[in-house]
């Protein structure tokens, strides 16, 4: 799970652990790998209509930006102990939310960074608008938060509860 404030982000050892191994491959074998891409292509000939090549390079530039992200993230990190289990609505807690009150219309997710979003639970971050309105609440609190389109929504906390993989 992360929160970020004052430039520092906070994890779990999980999540430190994890990004620390998609970096070490990225930086390691994965660069290897593009490298080879690259230079295969390079040797097909003329670069200007070589459509690997080009593929390749972009790979390679989309693979080094998430390098330089992963080092500054990795370098501000500050591991921590996951959230309590006090029903308060922070970041590594998975919350349940009803619109509007109806208890029939409601959305489960988990409050972290992007960085650790998963295919298993949708994910929001602390900084986005729902994030934002719920942070600090507690189960049977409604909160309010702004729409994109500048109206305003209202939610109930069903359920804060500390995520686990």
């Amino acid at each position: 799970m992360t929160q970020t404030s004052d430039n520092v982000t906070w994890l779990t050892q999980e999540a430190y652990n994890q990004l620390k191994a998609e970096l070490e491959y990225l930086s390691g074998p994965a660069r290897a790998e593009i490298s080879k891409k690259i230079e295969a292509a390079r040797e097909e000939g003329d670069l200007r209509e070589n459509g690997g090549y080009h593929a390749a390079k972009e790979e390679q530039g989309k693979q080094e930006l998430r390098v330089r992200q992963l080092t500054q993230l990795l370098s501000q990190a500050k591991v921590g102990e996951p959230p309590a289990d006090d029903g308060i609505v922070e970041p590594g807690m998975v919350v349940t939310i009803a619109f509007d009150d109806d208890p029939d219309d409601t959305l489960t997710f988990l409050m972290a960074s992007r960085e650790y979003a998963s295919a298993d639970i949708e994910t929001y971050s602390p900084q986005s608008p729902l994030g934002t309105g719920v942070s600090g609440k507690k189960v049977g609190d409604t909160a309010e938060y702004e729409l994109p389109n500048g109206k305003f929504a209202s939610v109930k906390i069903l359920a804060a509860k500390p995520y686990t993989s």
